[in-house]
């Protein structure tokens, strides 16, 4: 390559694109060129360090470590534009992984002691690199986790590692809509089929009809079976893409109620999946418990399908399931078992006299829910106008039928009385606007405090157009309210994770908990306030925390930059947590949030301390732009 063209190859590389063009030439011109047949090793675990940082000029490497067995632990596969040796040299004279060519490869080289020098005078530099190496750590440190055997032993992974593609159904049955309900029950029952894919005047998909149609449509109702079948199909027909994960397909069917997914890839139809092709490969399946819980009709039916959640929980983690996305499947059920509650409910006091909205906050609100989690509930209802006492009387009674019910559930009531059933939060929409309204533009402690709690709303049930309306508002009243931001940002900045002036991990002094710290409240808390007044500020409506910062990416925010990283860095900690807890209830003590740091491996506490000081990092942003606006 010619120095120009090192020089450009330089300039869309991070972090030597965040250099001056002087800076960039200067090096270029002390480049060097390396060519890698595939199969060679380039750096070898426990070899020499490496003496430059090579940037991948085309080809790929595998980059991996090998345990004491001798089985090797994948690290990270790399190409253009990504580079390797950075850890090598700048961690001491010994490889701490080994470097193979899986393609024909070629770097350019470039020596150590000018990116020394970079990490030492250049602060974006040595950031990238920091956060580069961040990622690397989580990878590795998840792969390390998710390979345990008490935790993973003997548990296939396929729910999370296998595509529909490679599951679904090939061939996809199609017939007419405009055919007679006996001709589709024929087809079926001919190639053995479940669903039918029905197609409309044009040859597009324009429904589906399944056996369970046929027997609650056609059977039960003693409908007439020359009738035409588009009539009784499902008008709606629910995807997936062929390169989705199955445990993607999974939260469909549980979402919709569904037992068939058409897989498309790029438009096109390419299969089937089913309920039975996911209990299959699952064995025992999320999908049973749903379909338990729907099956009831009273409270005491659902308290035994209520009981198997927790257990839920531990066949995914014994899966080999991210953090992630436990908190994903776990939402989906809770959500459904909550909404057959309330439907219950309604059932048993009679219908509404208004619209209401059911909403939920804290972890549920945040869809973060793990092993045990007590109700965080509200109601907001319509204005009352003429029937204004049929409201008074009926969302009291109904709040404390739903708190009651939900205790026999296993939800226990909120020490704090954030219910529904407490009539400060069962209130009209004008009200809840008045609430938020105060808190905004009034913010007091207690006011900050409730906003930290009920802004992480989330509606389930009922008329969600009332929860939108008060969303909106909120966002109105925070929009350039620099004052409200200011004392939201000093709460952030208070709470910060436990890393003493060396660096070392606090943990408690004294009681019960001496040597531990708190994940939730020193580990996850902070990102979560990260995340939560980033989305205030720049007007986002999700309150996933993962959703929150993968949002952010594309917005101007002082912690926009961290994004990434502290997706990771809260996957990680919340795997941490997840795996704490089900270690807890396998020796059958109550689960906590307090972790010894000593019951970690080398590789969890040094990326334990990596996430830490990347909280304190975005910390730091915070504080920097808002500067003296932030309260005493």
């Amino acid at each position: 390559m010619s120095s120009e063209d090192v020089f450009t190859l330089l300039r869309r590389t991070p972090p030597f694109s965040f250099l001056d063009p002087t800076v960039l030439r200067t090096i270029a011109g002390e480049i060097l060129e390396e060519h890698y047949p595939k199969g060679q090793t380039i750096q070898h675990q426990n070899g020499p360090s490496a003496a430059h940082l090579s940037i991948i000029q085309s080809g790929a490497v595998k980059v991996f470590v090998k345990t004491n067995e001798g089985e090797e632990v994948l690290a990270d596969y790399r190409t253009r534009g990504d580079f390797f040796g950075l850890l090598s040299f700048a961690c001491g004279d010994v490889a701490r992984d080994t470097v193979v060519a899986v393609e024909d490869t070629s770097c350019c080289l470039i020596k150590k002691e000018i990116v020394l020098g970079l990490l030492k005078t250049d602060a974006e530099f040595s950031e990238f690199c920091f956060r580069s190496r961040l990622k690397r750590l989580l990878d590795m440190t998840y792969r390390e986790i998710r390979d345990r055997t008490l935790l993973y032993g003997g548990g296939d992974k396929l729910l999370f590692t296998n595509v529909l593609k490679d599951l679904a159904t090939k061939e996809v049955i199609t017939a007419p809509e405009d055919i007679s309900i006996r001709e589709a029950a024929e087809i079926m029952a001919e190639r053995r089929i479940s669903s039918l894919v029905l197609l409309d005047s044009h040859g597009f998909p324009s429904g589906m009809v399944t056996d369970r149609d046929l027997r609650n449509k056609v059977v039960s109702k003693g409908r007439d079976i020359t009738g035409r079948v588009g009539d009784i199909m499902s008008a709606t027909i629910i995807k997936s893409e062929a390169r989705d994960y199955c445990f993607e397909a999974l939260l469909k069917m549980i979402r919709y109620n569904i037992h068939h997914l058409l897989v498309v890839d790029k438009g096109e139809m390419k299969g089937i999946i089913t309920n039975h092709d996911l209990m299959m490969l699952q064995g025992t399946s999320p999908l049973s418990v749903a379909g338990e819980i729907e099956g009831q009709d009273t409270i005491d039916g659902l308290v035994p399908a209520s009981k198997k959640i927790g257990k839920i929980i531990t066949l995914l983690i014994r899966e080999g399931a991210k953090a992630s996305h436990i908190t994903r499947i776990m939402t989906e059920i809770n959500d459904r078992l909550l909404k057959k509650v309330l439907e219950i409910t309604e059932k048993k006091l009679g219908p509404p006299p208004l619209g209401y909205c059911w909403i939920v906050f804290g972890s549920e609100g945040r869809k973060e829910q793990t092993f045990w989690t007590d109700q965080d509930n509200a109601i907001i209802h319509e204005d009352p106008k003429d029937n204004a006492e049929e409201a008074v009387a009926y969302f009291p009674e109904f709040a404390v039928h739903m708190r009651e019910a939900l205790a026999k559930c296993g939800f226990p009531p909120c020490s704090a009385d954030y219910m529904a059933s407490n009539p400060q939060w069962c209130q009209p929409l004008s009200v809840w606007k008045k609430y938020f309204s105060d808190w905004v533009n009034s913010p007091t402690p207690e006011a900050i405090l409730r906003s930290l709690i009920f802004f992480d709303f989330r509606p389930v049930h009922g008329n969600l157009l009332l929860a939108e309306q008060l969303r909106a508002f909120l966002g109105q009243q925070i929009k350039g309210n620099d004052l409200f931001l200011a004392h939201m940002t000093n709460i952030v900045l208070q709470n910060r994770p436990p890393l003493d002036f060396l660096g070392r991990i606090s943990c408690e002094k004294k009681g019960v908990q001496k040597g531990k710290f708190n994940i939730k409240v020193n580990g996850l808390c902070p990102i979560i306030d990260i995340a939560r007044l980033a989305a205030l500020e720049t007007g986002m409506y999700h309150t996933s925390t993962l959703a929150r910062l993968a949002g952010l990416k594309e917005r101007d925010s002082a912690v926009g930059r961290f994004s990434l990283e502290l997706e990771q860095a809260f996957e990680f900690l919340m795997s941490l947590r997840l795996r704490h807890q089900f270690q807890q209830i396998q020796e059958g003590t109550d689960p906590d949030n307090f972790i010894d740091p000593h019951d970690l491996g080398d590789m969890e506490r040094t990326m334990l301390k990596a996430a830490f000081k990347l909280i304190l990092s975005a910390q730091e942003a915070l504080r920097k732009k808002r500067g003296t606006e932030v309260p005493a």
